[in-house]
């Protein structure tokens, strides 16, 4: 595949929007570059190959000269049936971008003709792992940012790294010059690496990366090492606890923070979000790249995440609330969400207030600093709300002291009984810091263009929808939340989690609230005067 100017190429001119158009409309193979790709990849195959069948033949007895012969051989198996396999799907794939859609033939024993209309498409990712890299390629896929199933996604896997581009700005109706702005919206500070370690996987990267080494090492042959690895660990922790412990725990969090800063590198180097326009687009990745580009009529809101950790430290995530991600993200291993890296948390704010500018809200519907549209404060719930979470607390409390009580009574060791007691002072002063903190971050306000909403101990949210956007609402009320005149509201959305609750509202301020939110859609399941839903 060439890689010029589409705009330039024969066969295409430009549409009234600037974009170029393959008017001839002719079936495109994908780039033929791949094969050095798999063939790259395949090493990796060949690797985990040789290690096992040299542990077998040397079982056997069998002489080096043989076993490398062997292992060649497999070696050439492996890469020929890796690029046989990879040149067969490059000859049966096709794509092709014609005015209307974009269409892709597929499939080695079972054919597939899929296509895209091409005013549907809502997103066009680009992403490039290393070695895709080096050979100039990109996997694109294309998608319409709905959850319909495997038709609303196209993949192209790989296109020449200047094909993609065209293809990204064709089908998003853009060139160049409409590019250009008057810069980021946010881009990456090297400082922000500090909130990388803020997580609960400092503290357990460790214990996963053993687990994760201990079988492939016992695969190629080194049980017996570390079997007596381990013994020799665990006794040394048994004679000197005092002293093993500690530094042990110390290793632990080193390794965590180290392995979460690099992680952090690796996914946030040149970061950069950008509001192109009627898109939003998002680039980063040092050694994988990606490109994600979405389209502003999709966003529905913003949401500031604030982890317990990353809370105590100051920072927050952005991230938004947009229809067609929530599948995304079940696919893929990193949040598709995410528009920012942990920042500062007046940083996460301002973020949240200009992504929402740019899908038509003005910055000051956003919350920040407890302050949305107007200066309106988030209103605070009722003191009942406290009091359920303070009531549901104490059971736990009750039953971890129980089980003190039976293991002071049934221990033969002294210090067993005097020490198990701080157990259940532990919990009870953890539930009730938490009961506190829960009824404390509960909050709801009502915004020119968003309904705000925040809850979470754990994890804080803080979500501002878009009141365009709410379809239907949910009005829960269990038992206990009647007796103590509480209810809550969820409002149904086509995009992020599918639903946001304001929780634990007063039974008169929460039918107000959805009520005012979405004018008409609430009155007539009301009944004024007595404010109850009808049944």
């Amino acid at each position: 595949m060439s890689a010029p100017d589409a705009g330039n190429l024969p066969g295409h001119h430009r549409d009234p929007q600037g974009s170029a158009v393959n008017t001839q409309a002719g079936w495109r193979r994908l780039a033929g570059r791949s094969l050095w790709v798999s063939g790259a990849k395949s090493l990796a195959l060949v690797a985990g190959a040789a290690a096992g069948l040299t542990r077998f033949l040397l079982g056997q007895d069998w002489q080096a000269g043989g076993i490398v012969a062997a292992c060649a051989g497999a070696a050439v198996l492996i890469v020929a049936a890796v690029l046989a396999y990879d040149l067969a799907r490059l000859r049966t794939t096709r794509w092709r971008l014609t005015p209307e859609r974009l269409e892709l033939r597929s499939g080695l024993t079972t054919r597939q003709h899929r296509s895209l209309p091409r005013d549907r498409v809502r997103s066009v990712d680009l992403r490039a792992d290393p070695i895709l890299r080096i050979f100039g390629l990109t996997v694109v896929k294309v998608g319409t940012g709905e959850h319909a199933g495997d038709h609303t996604e196209l993949k192209l896997d790989p296109l020449v790294r200047k094909d993609a581009e065209t293809l990204r700005r064709t089908l998003l109706h853009q060139d160049e010059e409409r590019e250009a702005r008057d810069g980021p919206l946010a881009e990456l500070r090297w400082s922000w690496i500090r909130y990388a370690p803020l997580s609960v996987w400092t503290f357990t990267a460790s214990a996963l990366v053993l687990g994760a080494l201990y079988k492939p090492l016992n695969a190629i042959g080194l049980k017996s090492v570390t079997s007596r690895v381990a013994n020799d660990l665990w006794g040394w922790i048994a004679a000197q606890p005092l002293t093993a412990v500690p530094l042990l725990l110390a290793v632990n969090l080193s390794v965590g923070a180290l392995g979460a800063a690099l992680l952090f590198a690796e996914s946030w180097g040149r970061y950069r979000l950008e509001h192109e326009p009627g898109r939003l687009r998002l680039r980063r990745g040092l050694l994988t790249t990606r490109s994600l580009t979405l389209e502003v009529r999709r966003l529905r809101g913003v949401e500031i995440s604030e982890p317990l950790l990353l809370r105590l430290g100051g920072g927050a995530r952005v991230k938004t609330v947009a229809t067609g991600l929530g599948e995304k993200a079940r696919n893929e291993t990193e949040d598709a969400a995410a528009l920012a890296p942990p920042l500062p948390r007046d940083l996460a704010w301002r973020l949240a207030a200009e992504v929402a500018s740019a899908g038509g809200a003005h910055p000051a519907g956003v919350p920040g600093s407890r302050v949305i549209a107007g200066g309106t404060a988030l209103i605070p719930h009722p003191r009942a709300a406290r009091r359920r979470r303070v009531v549901r607390a104490l059971p736990a409390t009750a039953l971890v002291a129980a089980a003190a009580g039976v293991a002071s009574w049934s221990a033969p060791w002294p210090w067993v009984r005097a020490w198990v007691w701080l157990i259940p002072v532990v919990v009870l002063v953890a539930g009730m810091w938490g009961a506190v903190e829960s009824a404390r971050n509960l909050g709801h306000a009502l915004g020119a263009r968003h309904l705000v909403s925040r809850r979470g101990v754990v994890v804080r949210q803080t979500v501002a929808l878009d009141r365009k956007g709410i379809s239907g609402w949910t009005i829960t009320e269990s038992y206990f939340q009647r007796r103590s005149g509480l209810l809550t509201v969820s409002a149904t959305t086509s995009a992020g989690r599918g639903h946001y609750e304001v929780v634990d509202v007063g039974r008169e301020t929460g039918l107000e609230l959805a009520s005012r939110a979405v004018p008409g859609l609430l009155e007539p399941f009301l009944v004024r005067g007595t404010t109850v839903a009808k049944q």
